[in-house]
């Protein structure tokens, strides 16, 4: 009898710190969850920063694009690769954005930096170009220079730059459609 109740004691106990843990493992979950949403959020710089040029030694539906030959232009500028779907599924809506506002000055620049080895064969790229029909600037950032410059660390990501060359605006993921949309409209609308 001493040894059963010492069983259940035991097991009482390991129940309790059972409990605990897992207590702390979902506030310690929950805590992370809401860092990376907020994280994931778009953002607006309320200090802007020049925007980098754009260095690649390919590039393809273009040639090379300076910031500053596109002053009094808005530039977006993508980092995405063709094997994220996350980039597939935002593809459609730049897409759209380029057709709507290129005659008013939106300018996309599609920087492609691979993920996976097979994702840094240029042949590829411009087949999935060709076949998805981007009709606008992507160079190809097979050696980071981009990413680095833009300290950027996602797949896709957007950067709105005004007229003054200035980063406006920074879209980590999917979504945010309507505002970054709006963003685009307001910068736009902008003097240049």
């Amino acid at each position: 009898e001493c040894l059963t109740k010492g069983r259940q004691e035991i097991q009482q106990g390991a129940a309790e710190m059972f409990k605990k843990a897992m207590k702390i493992l979902v506030s310690l979950t929950l805590f992370g969850m809401m860092n990376v949403l907020l994280y994931f959020s778009s953002t607006s710089f309320a200090n802007t920063i020049p925007a980098p040029d754009i260095i690649s030694s390919t590039w393809i539906n273009s040639g090379p694009l300076k910031m500053e030959d596109l002053r009094g232009k808005v530039v977006m500028v993508e980092f995405w690769t063709f094997g994220c779907w996350n980039c597939r599924n935002i593809e459609p809506y730049v897409k759209e954005w380029h057709d709507k506002y290129a005659k008013q000055g939106l300018v996309v620049i599609a920087v492609h930096s691979p993920e996976f080895k097979y994702e840094y064969d240029v042949e590829k790229v411009k087949g999935y170009i060709q076949e998805h029909h981007i009709p606008y600037a992507v160079p190809i950032d097979n050696e980071f220079r981009n990413w680095r410059q833009y300290r950027n660390r996602y797949w896709p990501t957007l950067y709105l730059i005004d007229k003054q060359g200035e980063i406006q605006y920074v879209r980590i993921g999917e979504g945010g459609y309507d505002e970054t949309e709006h963003i685009i409209q307001r910068l736009l609308a902008e003097p240049a």
